[in-house]
């Protein structure tokens, strides 16, 4: 099984991950943990958006291949990729239905105001589910590029609010 973890930055997805974890016995795949571990340490203050897009879809080809061994053993797989745009989406369920795995979409829909409250008490904190600092300015980015899931994602998909 593979689980989508859907929501915009500070919406609780980490701690869901978590919370799922304990109770599927699955493995998470963090995007901001691949980053801040693979990618972070050479970043460099002209790398834009594309840098990291880049990034990313390397780490995710590699998180397919061991989304396989995780379905072969019986383990399931906790997506907690940001997941943010419908193409993002539909990659990872197109993968899923390709490979014959089963997939859950879980949806964490939060208000802006909370998920503010929470970037900016996480930021402080620095607690289990910090990774990096995320600024108004990337929140404010995140809230433009998001893509709130269409009615036919939602239609079987584990809402949380």
């Amino acid at each position: 099984m593979i689980h989508l973890i859907v929501g915009n930055t500070g919406s609780g997805k980490t701690t869901y991950c978590n919370q799922l974890k304990a109770q599927n016995k699955g493995i998470i795949f963090s995007i901001d943990t691949w980053n801040k571990t693979l990618f972070m340490p050479d970043k460099k203050e002209t790398d834009g958006l594309d840098w990291f897009l880049e990034r990313i879809d390397r780490a995710e080809a590699m998180i397919q291949n061991l989304m396989l061994q995780l379905e072969n053993s019986g383990t399931d797989a906790i997506l907690d990729l940001g997941l943010s745009k419908l193409s993002h989406r539909e990659k990872f369920r197109k993968f899923a239905l390709d490979n014959g795995i089963e997939f859950q979409l879980h949806y964490l829909d939060v208000s802006k105001e909370i998920r503010w409250q929470r970037v900016q008490n996480r930021n402080q904190e620095k607690g289990s589910s910090f990774e990096f600092e995320v600024s108004e300015s990337d929140f404010n980015f995140m809230e433009a590029w998001f893509e709130v899931p269409t009615s036919d994602e939602l239609q079987e998909a584990i809402l949380i609010s």
